[in-house]
């Protein structure tokens, strides 16, 4: 996949240190990109590549363009955001790393057996590429970690360093309806930013979403894209297209079937002796929600060196597919149902 180096990356990067968002759009780096109001006064957005970002993570994607060196065993993790990244997250772990620690363990157990998943939250066992602000943390914590390398991405393809899925790495990606998908969002920033008043209301977020304008955004150009690579070659792709709802449904299926794409797949052993229920059960929504480690402090991995740090808890708010009926009129849902089929149209890509 042509990945070109777009002019952001070709200018000069600003100095180490955060800095509020207010100031960051007048870095160099996003000064020739369309910009427009985002859901957050402090925090316009930049369009890059057809992809909306704000300032912070403009320079983040651009440190990690410049620095971060894919590997041939790299698993990378792709969502739009608010799509089952937490779940995804701790299933990929569990699965890629249950012969260092049994989902299930027989005899005394102490300490030093208690899975990783009991103490420490999804986002801080799977980094993402370009989260928290990597004028903070540097890319070269990502490339201390040894192989083979489990990360997490919210940045379409066209985004990612170069070679990154030219190679023999593996990308699984994981979607949701987009109804959800917004109220999940909309529910994320309200928490997160809850004491700032430069917020837009509900309605006005709304229609944004609409017209593609969100971090990240468009969803729908997000899904096609990873589509479009899943399909490239369905027999030997390295990108496994996943959705949210028919995991939701059927977890011990797709289970399997996300182990095999990540080359462990469960032994008859493993499935005689209940693994894969257990990894279903550790992994559940409601499990992770209820671990301590989840209802207290915050991610060491993302906004933890920022001056809002986002809490454990705010990655458990609901996670039921169907949500979007309590926020959204009907006619709101019929909207954003017509924008996403038409922009879907002839892709083979439904809801």
């Amino acid at each position: 996949m042509a990945n070109p180096t777009p002019q952001l990356f070709q200018t000069q990067r600003s100095g180490g240190g955060g800095g509020s968002e207010e100031g960051d759009h007048n870095s160099s780096s996003t000064s020739t990109l369309p910009m427009r109001e985002g859901w957050w006064a402090a925090a316009p957005l930049f369009r890059l590549h057809g992809c909306w970002l704000t300032a912070r993570l403009a320079r983040s994607v651009e440190l990690v363009q410049a620095e971060f060196k894919p590997r041939p065993d790299d698993v990378l993790l792709a969502t739009f955001p608010k799509s089952g990244t937490t779940w995804l997250k701790a299933l990929a772990f569990a699965l890629i790393n249950r012969s260092r620690h049994p989902v299930i363990v027989t005899g005394d157990v102490d300490d030093d057996h208690h899975h990783p998943l009991l103490s420490s939250n999804p986002h801080d066992l799977v980094p993402f590429l370009e989260l928290p602000d990597r004028t903070l943390r540097p890319v070269a914590e990502l490339e201390a970690l040894p192989s083979p390398r489990l990360l997490c991405t919210h940045l379409p393809p066209a985004l990612l360093p170069p070679g990154m899925l030219m190679t023999s790495s593996r990308a699984v990606y994981l979607c949701r309806y987009p109804k959800d998908v917004f109220v999940s969002y909309w529910h994320h920033v309200v928490q997160t930013l809850r004491h700032d008043s430069g917020l837009v209301d509900f309605d006005k977020a709304f229609e944004l979403f609409c017209e593609g304008v969100s971090v990240c955004g468009p969803v729908w150009e997000h899904y096609l894209e990873y589509w479009k690579l899943s399909m490239g070659n369905p027999s030997s792709s390295r990108v496994l297209f996943l959705k949210y709802e028919e995991m939701m449904a059927q977890p011990a299926k797709h289970v399997r079937k996300l182990a095999e794409f990540l080359g462990v797949p469960f032994t008859e052993e493993e499935e005689s002796g209940g693994v894969v229920e257990e990894v279903v059960r550790l992994c559940s929504f409601q499990n992770l929600k209820d671990l301590a480690v989840n209802t207290h402090g915050v991610s060491a991995q993302i906004g933890a060196a920022m001056a809002n740090p986002v809490k454990n808890s705010l990655w458990f708010r609901s996670g039921k597919v169907g949500d979007w009926k309590n926020h959204l009129t009907q006619e709101m849902a019929r909207r954003l149902d017509c924008i996403v089929e038409e922009k879907l149209k002839g892709s083979g890509l439904t809801f």
